[in-house]
């Protein structure tokens, strides 16, 4: 007999990931993973590979935060507080990213594959300061309280 549970889930799975690229959070993940695959093939093509370290580590970390944001992992997993994680990690990828896309186009002269890694870096470094702003927003939406109540009687 075939066994249909397998499937199902695998379907699940799917769906889920339809529908989580079309929020917001979604897209601005999956643009991020590719952004990074793009900016570590032009890096992996120069004639400095090192820089291609900083795509590498922020490719994998959004794909991670991607994966459990998807699958809503967060909800489940408590002991993490989600929020902070990725705004750390957005906001850590912004600079890595502004810094060492700086470094490649302002000394990349000859070697075009670093000056696009470069370019392409910059706009990456846009996207995760983005990235890291909506999560600051949201942070700062949730902590909103009414004040305490205060006593006219004294």
């Amino acid at each position: 007999m075939a066994d249909t549970t397998a499937s199902s889930s695998a379907a699940n799975c799917v769906e889920k990931l339809k529908s989580y690229v079309k929020t917001q959070k979604g897209i601005i993940l999956a643009t991020e993973i590719l952004l990074s695959l793009i900016i570590l093939i032009c890096y992996a093509a120069s004639l400095y590979g090192g820089y291609s370290a900083v795509a590498i580590c922020e490719m994998i970390f959004s794909m991670i935060f991607f994966g459990i944001f998807m699958m809503e992992l967060d909800k489940q997993i408590l002991v993490v507080n989600w929020l902070w994680t990725d705004l750390f990690r957005a906001g850590v990828g912004a600079l890595l990213y502004i810094i060492t896309s700086l470094i490649c186009v302002i000394g990349g002269a000859g070697d075009g594959a670093r000056i696009a890694g470069g370019v392409f870096g910059l706009i990456a470094g846009l996207l995760f300061a983005y990235d890291t702003y909506t999560i600051y927003m949201q942070i700062k939406s949730s902590r909103q309280h009414n004040p305490a109540p205060t006593h006219d009687s004294v």
